[in-house]
């Protein structure tokens, strides 16, 4: 007989990434058709090729700029150009998408009508790539929606609230690989096991704090911010005795949008990257950071805002239109909302 403790032996009953959709599908009994888990199945690959990838990408030559600018016009690294690739060819291959739209190409790529599906899939392949170099981490951001009932796939099944998507997610690359999923039936993180090559259940329904401590914004910019913002994070670093707020909010700033909000997502507290005077609309992109963001957020409980107006509402009118992003601890959010209906209310009288 073993002298080893049961403490001490591993878990046996692991639940995989793919047990876990399999489940969720079977929830959903004769509604569901499959075509859903084969896609997150697909997606699932990609995140563990780009994951290694990655991990190697000094070794392979894939740091460094690819020579090319993207639809934003920022410079394209090699692992973007690699992600984007690995992204487009396995949900084209999946047959079970109809329009992908990403942050790495100018158009929309609309799947030839052999190999379509009833699915659209908005992404940032690679998310906070000028970090690359610095070995920081990055990840990648994805959304689905459902092809219109009596659409054929076309650009106009993508430019939907994100309230309109029916799954969203992100994969985190660094010390692990973390893939963070919503299907609409609350939020689960998974961890890759590079032994198995599976993504495990390590994270199971996370639940956003009520209020955190923390918040994220890049104060480099806050010579452009706007009056409400300014206020409002001047009220959580030096707060006010009266209010109860005894001790200021600390700042963590990543400059990768995966790794801000995965910590909120766990720790609570604020993230933002607000519209402003250099800035007009905002810097991140609606379809593939803002929503697939937001939708997670307020699966975990939490809420996501412009300052004025829930995320998930907005109604895009191209596919890379950008828009201000707060999301995070209900009550930091409500805060945070607090001081753009001050400003509004100041400005009208």
């Amino acid at each position: 007989m073993s002298n080893i403790s049961e403490e001490t032996l591993p878990p046996t009953d692991l639940i995989t990434l793919t047990r876990h959709i399999l489940a969720e599908q079977s929830r959903l009994g004769s509604r569901a058709t499959g075509d859903l888990t084969m896609l997150l199945n697909a997606i699932q690959l990609t995140s563990k090729f780009i994951a290694t990838n990655v991990r190697k990408a000094r070794l392979i030559n894939l740091v460094g700029l690819a020579g090319e600018t993207n639809v934003q016009g920022e410079e394209q690294k090699k692992l973007d150009v690699l992600s984007n690739d690995i992204m487009v060819n396995a949900l084209r291959a999946s047959g079970k998408t109809a329009v992908l739209v990403s942050e790495e190409l100018d158009e929309a790529v609309i799947i030839d009508e052999r190999n379509r599906g009833k699915y659209c899939v908005v992404f940032d392949p690679l998310d906070g790539s000028s970090n690359i170099d610095a070995g920081v981490n990055i990840g990648t951001i994805f959304g689905i929606y459902q092809v219109g009932a009596e659409s054929s796939g076309t650009i106009e099944d993508v430019l939907k609230p994100g309230s309109q998507m029916v799954a969203a997610g992100y994969t985190m690359y660094g010390s692990s690989a973390n893939l963070v999923l919503s299907t609409g039936n609350g939020v689960n993180g998974f961890t890759l096991d590079n032994g198995l090559g599976e993504f495990i259940l390590t994270h199971p329904d996370i639940k956003i704090p009520s209020r955190g401590k923390i918040y994220s914004f890049n104060e480099g910019n806050s010579m452009y911010f706007h009056e409400p913002v300014i206020n409002y994070l001047n009220s959580i670093k030096y707060p006010s005795q009266e209010k109860g707020k005894k001790s200021p909010y600390s700042a963590r700033y990543i400059g990768s949008m995966v790794a801000d909000v995965h910590r909120t997502l766990l720790y609570g507290g604020i993230f933002g990257y607000p519209d402003d005077k250099k800035s007009k609309n905002g810097k991140l992109r609606m379809l593939y950071e803002a929503f697939p963001m937001a939708y997670l957020t307020e699966q975990a409980g939490g809420m996501a805002t412009t300052g004025r107006k829930r995320i998930l509402d907005i109604q895009p009118t191209e596919i890379h239109a950008r828009c201000p992003v707060f999301l995070g601890s209900k009550e930091d959010v409500q805060d945070l909302i607090s001081f753009y209906e001050a400003h509004d209310k100041k400005a009208s009288s």
